[in-house]
C-alpha cells in the first residue's frame, strides 16, 4: 500500500480490498540456502498423543530453509534411542543430524517428551531433553523443541514458538465487510480473533512482554488507539482525538506509545505515556509525519515523512529535537523499523511502482534490497533478527511472505482461504 493511500485510508475510515476468513497457513519454500545441511527428524514412538511432535518439528525446521529434511520413507528404521540408532547406514545416506525421540504417557492428562540430538558422523549425542507436557501444549512443547534444536545447529534462536498477528477482512454479503485481528502460532495453527468488527481494524503492534496488542479501530465511526491485553481480552481506549489516530507503536520498556495524531492540524508524531496519558509532540511539520517505530534502546524514533517531497524516512529522539534524514537512495522509503540489535533497518523502498522490502545497514547507510514484489509493504522482524515477515500482494490477492536478512531464504505463507494483511511478528 503506498505512502499516500495509506493516509487516504484512514482519512475516509474505509479500506478497498476484499480480504479472507483466517485459516492455517501452507508454508511454501520459494528459495532456501544452497547449502541447507541434511537432517533426519525420526517419528518419535508414541502413546496416544493427541500432536505427531515429530511432525511439528521436521516442519519447522523444513520451512526456516536452513535444512534438507529426509523424506520418513527413505529411513533405514525408527530408533528412538540412542543406543538403537545404527550410524553407519545414516552415514551411507548422507544425514548429518537426525532428532529422535518418544512420548509416553505420564498420567493425569499430562506426557513426557524425550528427544535427543545426534551428530552422525561424529556418533555422538548434542542435546538431549527430557520434558512434561499436557495434552493441550504439545504442539507448543514441539516448537520449543524446534528452537531447541535449531540455535545449536546453527547458533542463532529460533523463532518457532513465537506467535504472529495479522488482519484478515471477509465479505459478509450486502456489500458489508467483517475485520478481525487475528494471532496464531508462528506456523498459522491455532488462530485467535482478538477483536472483530464492521469497521476496519489496522496497525497491529506488540507489547515487549507480548502481553498485549495496539491496533487501530474505526468501529467508532472515528479513528482510535485500542491496548487489548490478549489473557483476558480486556482492552482501553488510549486515543480518540479528532482526525487521525494511527500507527501506534511501543517504547521498548512497554511503557509508552508512538503514534500519529492530526489534532493539530497536520500529522505528526507524538508519544503518549501509558500511566498518565500525556502527550509529548516530537515533530512540528506542515508535511504528513506518520509510521514511528523506537530504536531498541529506546533513544531515537524512525518516522516516514514526505516533507522532503517524497516519502523518506527520518529520526529523531523520543525526547524530541531535531529530526535527521536516514534514506536519500530510491524515490519512496517508508515503514522503517529496527532490528533487535539496531544494526539494521527495515523499510518499503520504492521507484516508479515497484514496492519491495529493503534493509538498511545503520553503520554505512547502505540500502540492499530484498524482495522483487511489485506490492510488498508492512515489514516486520522476527525475534531473532534472521527473518522478516511482510505482506504481498499478486493480482487482487493479498498473503503474507517471509524472507531472511540476507535475501537468500524465502518463503511464501498462504492461508488456505482468503488474505491477511499487516503481520506483526512478536517479540
Amino acid at each position: 500500500m503506498s505512502f499516500y493511500r495509506r493516509i487516504l485510508l484512514i482519512v475516509l475510515f474505509g479500506l478497498n480490498a476484499p480480504m479472507g476468513h483466517a485459516a492455517p497457513l501452507t508454508i511454501e519454500i520459494s528459495e532456501g540456502i544452497e547449502s541447507a545441511v541434511p537432517v533426519a527428524v525420526v517419528p518419535f514412538a508414541s502413546q496416544g498423543a493427541s500432536v505427531n511432535i515429530s511432525a511439528v518439528v521436521n516442519a519447522d525446521l523444513a520451512r526456516s530453509g536452513y535444512f534438507k529434511m529426509m523424506n520418513e520413507q527413505g529411513m533405514p528404521g525408527r530408533p528412538s534411542a540412542a543406543a538403537e540408532v545404527n550410524f553407519k547406514e545414516w552415514q551411507a545416506l548422507g544425514q548429518n543430524y537426525m532428532v529422535i525421540g518418544q512420548v509416553s504417557d505420564a498420567g493425569g492428562g499430562q506426557y513426557s517428551v524425550q528427544f535427543q540430538l545426534l551428530d552422525v558422523y561424529k556418533s555422538e549425542q548434542l542435546l538431549g531433553y527430557r520434558m512434561t507436557s499436557s495434552a493441550a501444549d504439545l504442539r507448543r512443547t514441539a516448537h520449543h523443541i524446534s528452537d531447541l534444536v535449531f540455535e545449536k545447529l546453527t547458533g542463532k534462536k529460533g523463532v518457532f514458538s513465537g506467535r504472529i498477528a495479522y488482519i484478515t477482512t471477509n465479505n459478509q454479503g450486502n456489500k458489508q465487510q467483517s475485520h478481525q485481528l487475528q494471532v496464531a502460532d508462528a506456523d498459522g495453527f491455532n488462530p485467535q480473533t482478538v477483536a472483530s468488527s464492521v469497521e476496519p481494524l489496522m496497525s497491529p503492534a506488540w507489547s515487549p512482554d507480548g502481553k498485549k496488542v495496539a491496533y487501530v479501530s474505526f468501529e467508532r465511526k472515528a479513528a482510535a488507539i485500542y491496548v487489548q491485553t490478549l489473557a483476558t481480552g480486556e482492552r482501553k481506549r488510549v486515543a480518540e482525538f479528532p482526525g487521525i489516530n494511527g500507527a501506534p507503536a511501543w517504547s521498548p520498556d512497554g511503557t509508552k506509545l508512538a503514534l500519529t495524531l492530526s489534532k493539530d492540524g497536520s500529522p505528526d508524531i507524538y508519544v503518549l505515556n501509558l500511566s498518565t496519558g500525556s502527550l509529548t509532540k516530537l515533530t512540528k511539520s506542515f508535511a504528513i509525519d506518520t509510521e514511528p517505530s523506537w530504536s531498541p534502546d529506546g533513544s531515537s524514533i524512525v518516522f516516514t515523512s514526505d516533507r522532503g517531497g517524497k516519502p523518506q524516512l527520518y529520526m529523531v529522539s523520543s525526547r524530541g529535537g531535531e529530526e535527521k534524514r536516514l534514506t536519500f537512495s530510491g524515490n519512496y522509503n517508508a515503514r522503517g523499523s529496527f532490528s533487535p540489535d539496531g544494526k539494521n533497518l527495515v523499510m518499503v523502498h520504492g521507484n516508479g511502482n515497484d514496492y519491495r522490502i529493503a534493509v538498511m545497514d545503520m553503520a554505512t547507510r547502505s540500502i540492499n534490497v530484498l524482495t522483487d514484489g511489485r506490492s510488498d509493504e508492512s515489514p516486520s522482524f522476527a525475534p531473532n533478527g534472521s527473518m522478516i515477515l511482510y505482506a504481498s500482494k499478486k493480482g487482487r490477492t493479498g498473503f503474507l511472505s517471509a524472507v531472511s536478512l540476507d535475501g537468500k531464504m524465502q518463503q511464501k505463507l498462504v492461508f488456505n482461504s482468503g488474505e491477511v494483511r499487516e503481520p506483526a511478528w512478536a517479540p
